[in-house]
């Protein structure tokens, strides 16, 4: 993205503020339980944690694949696409921890959690954990890494594998969306209670993503939904009689022309077959008709 203050210089990506947003998102729905404090501020000096998130009441239980090692004060580290986790970052984390339970009133370290979220598997962290610090590593779910043997819990997040159904607001802290994953954002975004929260990481992925998401929102201006298809091509009276009616002949002849026009349009077969609601097998012998 071109930096509008220094056009010969690339502007900073705001990848932890856009990861502030996904974090609050992913547990919206604990959003009265949890406080949440952006690049916690540990001394006078600047020495940061990047997500401090507090539990305001201890017994509230956290049912998300990336919160169940919740503890009441929670140390969140993140680093963007471009960056990965070292044992140096490891060591001064827990520096972190340790500073925060003791200048912290009412905080004790057995109170704490570390969660690391980045793109790329720390390999040679992992490494260090199993074999220097005698850790046991384990992948208790997909792009969940878990680690025992220390004090408190730790957790390593890799993001791009967190399952798009559950984490979609981190799972999409990439720079190579989908135009799928784009489409789900577009689609979640509509719901005015993540409004809130999704300024600077809509700007943040639209921007690294730009063609993902103009696909999405062409798709979505085209043929958002069936009902809209059916307007688009002019038969909406005829199918929704059908449907009424229970004229399942009515219908898969609306749904075949359908299919032909989405075709001639130069939408794939795949795609056809997903808005037209018919078989691909189907939608693959009506486009050889076609095309002879």
């Amino acid at each position: 993205m071109p930096n509008k203050k220094n056009p010969g210089k690339p502007e900073k990506l705001l990848w932890h503020q856009a990861f502030y947003d996904a974090i609050q998102l992913e547990l919206f729905e604990y959003r009265n339980d949890l406080e949440y404090t952006f690049e916690h501020q540990l001394t006078s000096e600047p020495l940061r944690i990047d997500v401090l998130i507090v539990k305001k009441k201890k017994d509230v239980l956290i049912d998300k694949n990336i919160a169940r090692i919740f503890r009441g004060h929670n140390i969140i580290e993140y680093k963007s696409p471009d960056d990965y986790f070292s044992v140096r970052d490891f060591l001064q984390v827990c520096a972190y921890a340790n500073h925060y339970a003791a200048n912290t009133p009412g905080v004790d370290y057995s109170d704490l959690s570390l969660t690391f979220v980045g793109a790329r598997q720390p390999r040679v962290l992992l490494q260090y954990m199993a074999e220097k610090r005698k850790y046991t590593v384990e992948r208790s779910a997909p792009g969940i890494y878990l680690i025992t043997g220390d004090y408190l819990p730790i957790q390593i997040l890799e993001s791009p594998l967190l399952p798009k159904s559950e984490n979609l607001w981190l799972q999409s802290l990439s720079k190579n969306l989908r135009v799928d994953a784009a489409s789900a954002i577009l689609e979640k975004s509509k719901n005015d209670k993540f409004r809130i929260y999704l300024s600077v990481y809509l700007h943040l992925i639209m921007g690294v993503n730009q063609r993902a998401f103009k696909e999405a929102i062409d798709m979505a201006k085209r043929f958002p939904t069936l009902e809209e298809v059916l307007d688009e091509v002019g038969l909406p009276n005829w199918v929704r009689q059908g449907r009424e009616e229970g004229n399942v002949e009515g219908e898969v002849r609306a749904k075949e022309k359908i299919a032909r026009n989405l075709l001639a349009e130069g939408m794939s077969v795949e795609q056809t077959a997903r808005l037209a609601e018919l078989p691909i097998t189907q939608v693959r012998a009506l486009k050889k008709s076609i095309t002879g």
